[in-house]
């Protein structure tokens, strides 16, 4: 958790002087690891249900004997404090008794993607130094299918009861780890196991959710992933009681870093689902009582796109966290499910050393920023046509003014022991020198640069613009894809609305383009399009071209993948879904043809 969280007016000096503790109990030395917070948990919270799946449940206390079993079979098969554990399972219980076994031994866990295969799996086997992995069944033909994995590696598998390998299958991933697991004592393991482990000792890798390229494995230490909890269960108010729904992938930072250390830190529930489904999402916060739900990307977008229910204002959910929720958005989602919602619409990531958090349910802001001062985050000026920073007489960068876009970048704090405000960075050092700016405001600073605009309203408040380089320029304006986006969502039956920029032969910048995606049965209305486009968006803004997709081109985390989308572009060589450019002089939109897209160009 970094010291930028934002707060309302009313309650800033209150929350800030609750959290103190935060930022300074789990300094780079302190011996207070993942492990202790489990072995804690068992101890306070012993009889609380912390884990549900299905109909299975399981105790603080039966969690951290599981945890304890899968520890003792890796160490006997060789796994010591500082190896590198390689963990690919889709969501389910397994995956935290892999997880805080691995934990236990002092040894890091490197969460793989689970939609990966080929380059990008034996990339992430690489850069991770990965030197065993547990795998579950269900990832097995993704490891199977990958050429250049170290033969050294040593594998474990872990049985899928909902998609169960074949022997053969098994044959290569080593021994059965749940087995092992079975036959060993369920006791606390040898605390030497984890001798000199300290808060800031790395306890995770956790693979940025990139929308392109092969992704940076970030480190997570153990004192990130502890802080992140406790300032959580301050912000969120989350009690015992508290229910956690989580279907995002484990394997990203939203549901391992903030559902999972927030639920342990309060000794809160979570319910685990294998991935998010739109028509049992609700059945699943009633059957289970759920509290609290993160967001992201488009989700809240597809819950509502489900048709309305007589009861739809009936069920236990109360908080929502997440990012991307727009002011449409967030007023349809609570006048059709309640009022009653706290949502903590937020802006950061997981490697950031800076973030913001709404705390007062203001509308669209993902948080308020009444002392910068107090905080490491800075909004500083960007040239977004030059692609640019503004800089003064002196070369240093410039903050940004009042309700005007800057980059967010969070100022890296210096100090051996202090992590809070440090910026962790990813595995590979050239990677994360990359990401750092120095020599920003003086000479010797050096802050982290997030690639993501911002701007700040009178009030303090955050508004989320746009991921730099998604903003293009058409007809000499600079068009922002979030903003062309929010117009364009309520469009009638859209289940997914993409908006990126594409290149254009012969004219500068770019045009805009919407990836649509339709729900089943109901087609598209080109007329309609048009109609809504024009009367909300500037003509400049308007999307130029359309494209009709099946599905939407999502990250494993739900986030829309523009860059493919923007490669591929209007060309009718590399795209088979329908092609539609838009016909002012006819008020509509019409399938793409050379004529039609001359007469366009014209106009």
């Amino acid at each position: 958790m970094s010291v930028s969280t934002v707060v309302p007016r009313e309650q800033t000096q209150q929350i800030l002087d609750r959290r103190a503790p935060v930022t300074t109990r789990y300094l780079a030395s302190t011996p207070f690891t993942t492990s202790d917070r489990l072995e804690d948990c068992a101890t306070q919270f012993g009889a609380n249900v912390f884990l549900m799946e299905g109909d299975l449940r399981y105790t603080y206390a039966q969690f951290n004997a599981r945890a304890n079993q899968v520890a003792r079979a890796l160490h006997a098969k060789g796994v010591r404090k500082g190896d590198v554990v390689a963990l690919s399972m889709e969501n389910r219980s397994a995956f935290f008794f892999a997880w805080m076994g691995i934990a236990k031994t002092g040894a890091v866990a490197a969460f793989l993607n689970t939609h990966v295969s080929g380059k990008p799996l034996a990339h992430a086997l690489e850069v991770t130094g990965a030197r065993y992995a547990i795998v579950g069944e269900e990832c097995m033909p993704r490891f199977a299918e990958t050429a250049g994995i170290d033969e050294h590696l040593v594998y474990l598998h872990w049985p899928d009861a909902e998609r169960p390998a074949t022997d053969a299958q098994r044959a290569g991933f080593g021994d059965d780890l749940q087995q092992l697991a079975a036959q060993e004592s369920p006791d606390n393991v040898p605390a030497e196991w984890r001798e000199d482990l300290r808060a800031g000792d790395t306890a995770q890798y956790i693979f940025t959710s990139g929308t392109t390229g092969l992704p940076k494995a970030a480190v997570v230490s153990h004192a990130r992933w502890l802080m992140a909890g406790d300032a959580m269960k301050l912000l969120w108010e989350i009690e015992p009681s508290d229910c956690f729904y989580c279907f995002l992938p484990l394997y990203h930072g939203a549901a391992s870093m903030s559902a999972t250390s927030t639920s342990m830190s309060a000794g809160a529930s979570l319910v685990v689902r294998r991935k998010f489904s739109r028509s049992e999402f609700w059945s699943d916060v009633r059957r289970y009582q759920i509290t609290c739900c993160q967001y992201v990307g488009e989700i809240c977008r597809f819950l509502l796109s489900v048709p309305p229910a007589a009861n739809d204002k009936e069920h236990s959910l109360r908080k929502m966290a997440g990012t991307g929720l727009t002011p449409e958005i967030w007023q349809q989602w609570v006048n059709r499910f309640g009022s009653r919602f706290r949502i903590y619409e937020g802006w950061g990531g997981t490697e950031s050393n800076t973030n913001t958090v709404n705390v007062d349910n203001h509308v669209g802001s993902c948080g308020r920023v009444p002392f910068w001062e107090k905080t490491n985050l800075r909004l500083v000026r960007f040239d977004q046509e030059k692609g640019d920073y503004i800089r003064d007489e002196n070369g240093f960068l410039q903050l940004a003014g009042v309700n005007e876009p800057g980059e967010a970048l969070g100022m890296v704090i210096q100090h051996p022991e202090v992590v809070a405000g440090r910026f962790e960075g990813y595995t590979n050092a050239e990677a994360t020198e990359k990401k750092i700016l120095r020599n920003v405001f003086q000479q010797g600073d050096a802050w982290w640069s997030s690639g993501d605009l911002l701007r700040c309203d009178e009030e303090g408040y955050c508004w989320f613009v746009d991921r730099i380089g998604d903003t293009f320029r058409w007809k000499s304006e600079n068009v922002s894809t979030m903003e062309v986006t929010d117009a364009l969502v309520e469009f009638p039956g859209a289940d997914a609305v993409t908006v990126y920029g594409v290149q254009v032969p012969g004219h500068d910048g770019r045009a805009g383009m919407a990836a649509l995606v339709m729900l089943p049965g109901v087609p598209f209305d080109a007329d309609g399009f048009w109609k809504l486009a024009l009367e909300r968006l500037p003509r400049y803004a308007a999307p130029l071209f359309v494209r009709l997709m099946d599905t939407p081109d999502m990250t494993g985390n739900y986030k829309l993948r523009k860059v493919d989308l923007q490669k591929q572009g209007f060309d009718a060589s590399r795209v088979s879904d329908p092609l539609y450019i838009r016909d002012d002089r006819l008020k509509t939109y019409v399938p793409l043809s050379a004529q039609a897209m001359s007469e366009a160009l014209r106009g």
